[in-house]
């Protein structure tokens, strides 16, 4: 099992490492630069070229059965379930084949609305009710994919 975050803007690459640590599973950070390099053996640094999708396109084509994306892009998400592997995002809400088509639909429709003008907010400020959340849930979904669930 490889975790895979889309780094660029996650808040919870710590968290990750820690989880990941203790599964002792490898943790590549995919991002187009601007990071340290991670102080754990067990994550890796990856930096891919500048460009609007470009560690999207990397962690698409590389990630597999068995292995789990963390990102709040939902195209990624979506792309990654059709490669078999498993995605969370960063509040700790897992993205399954079931619900990844309302998903979608409800990210062009917000998209759709911002555009508009008819609405100008984004989403709510990340906290540490979500940081927790996002522990517990990976936590289990990492065991669900040790259970082959």
């Amino acid at each position: 099992m490889i975790l895979y975050v889309d780094a660029d803007a996650c808040p919870v690459k710590d968290e990750v490492i820690r989880v990941g640590e203790r599964h002792r599973s490898k943790i590549l950070l995919v991002c187009d630069g601007g990071l340290m390099r991670p102080r754990s053996q067990w994550a890796e640094l990856v930096i891919v070229g500048q460009g609007l999708d470009a560690a999207d396109d990397w962690i698409a084509e590389k990630i597999g059965p068995g292995d789990i994306c963390v990102t709040s892009d939902i195209p990624l998400a979506d792309r990654c379930l059709k490669a078999g592997a498993r995605a969370i995002d960063p509040r700790g809400k897992a993205f399954t084949p079931d619900t990844i088509g309302s998903a979608v639909a409800t990210r062009n429709l917000m998209t759709d609305l911002r555009e508009s003008g008819m609405i100008t907010s984004g989403a709510r400020p990340f906290s540490q009710q979500d940081r927790s959340a996002f522990l517990n849930a990976l936590e289990a979904l990492i065991q669900k994919v040790k259970r082959g669930l």
